[in-house]
């Protein structure tokens, strides 16, 4: 690690407010990351991921079924755990 020199205090007030600045940076992208990571591991997400693989693989007539069947099927799937 490079020792930096400063020639005067306002040299280092400033390098400290930068510091600052990415720390805060820093902190809110960890915060984002951990909430998009919960928000991927919600059933629901899950259930889309999963089904997300098997669509790009089916092609054609299947894959027309799929992308009709599948926002019906999630739907029935929220609904049934909410007790509507």
């Amino acid at each position: 690690m490079e020792t930096k020199k400063y020639s005067s205090y306002a040299q280092i007030e400033l390098e400290l407010e930068i510091l600052k600045v990415e720390r805060e940076l820093n902190l809110k992208r960890i915060v984002l990351y951990v909430q998009k990571t919960k928000e991927s591991l919600l059933p629901i997400n899950l259930i889309k991921g999963f089904i997300g693989d098997y669509k790009s693989i089916l092609s054609g007539y299947s894959g027309t079924i799929l992308n009709i069947a599948i926002p019906l099927i999630i739907n029935w799937i929220t609904k049934r755990k909410r007790g509507d």
